[in-house]
């Protein structure tokens, strides 16, 4: 069984994408270090395999399809309930664009070649909503990627810069019903 470092008023989220250090999101979750709201814990990676797969605009999304893809790379953090509700908020839990939802992850030395500490998380992650992963991995020809790199991160279009006479589940709508380039 998982370590349990929430409680009550901080919870452990797992983050893949755009809101890991050096990515374009980061901003965010230093903004809530640096107000006390967050704690970076280490690195690691899913105890199981998931889909991790890029859909429109370059935005990564995780797949709720334990087994399938990759074990996924990204950090871990503790965050207070006020920067949970931030996080909820740009992930577009309340429009369907994503689901906050329980994962295993094992933490990392953090060194060259990193290796499991044998410490195991229960954290919380953002998968792609259940309306469309499925979807969404299928359109990706059931191809992902183990970590959202620098050379997936290229393709990422920011969301101010993106179409605003369209919602964002319509553009997930158009891409999954578009064919593979």
């Amino acid at each position: 069984m998982g370590a349990t470092i929430a409680d009550k008023d901080r919870a452990i989220i797992f983050t893949y994408g755009t809101l890991k250090r050096g990515f374009s999101n980061h901003g965010l979750i230093h903004d809530m270090i640096l107000a006390g709201d967050a704690a970076f814990l280490g690195n690691g990676h899913t105890a199981d395999r998931f889909p991790l797969v890029c859909g429109p605009y370059g935005v990564p999304f995780l797949i709720n399809i334990p087994g399938s893809g990759e074990r996924v790379s990204g950090e871990l953090y503790a965050v207070s309930r006020r920067a949970v509700s931030r996080l909820d908020e740009l992930e577009g839990i309340s429009h369907g664009h994503y689901e906050r939802l329980p994962i295993i992850v094992h933490l990392l030395t953090g060194g060259e070649g990193e290796e499991e500490t044998g410490l195991v998380v229960e954290a919380e992650a953002y998968f792609a909503h259940r309306s469309f992963g499925e979807e969404m991995w299928k359109r990706n020809g059931e191809k992902g990627f183990c970590a959202y790199s620098s050379d997936e991160a290229i393709g990422y279009v920011k969301r101010k810069d993106r179409p605003q006479d369209i919602t964002f589940l319509d553009q997930i709508r158009i891409f999954v019903s578009s064919a593979m380039d």
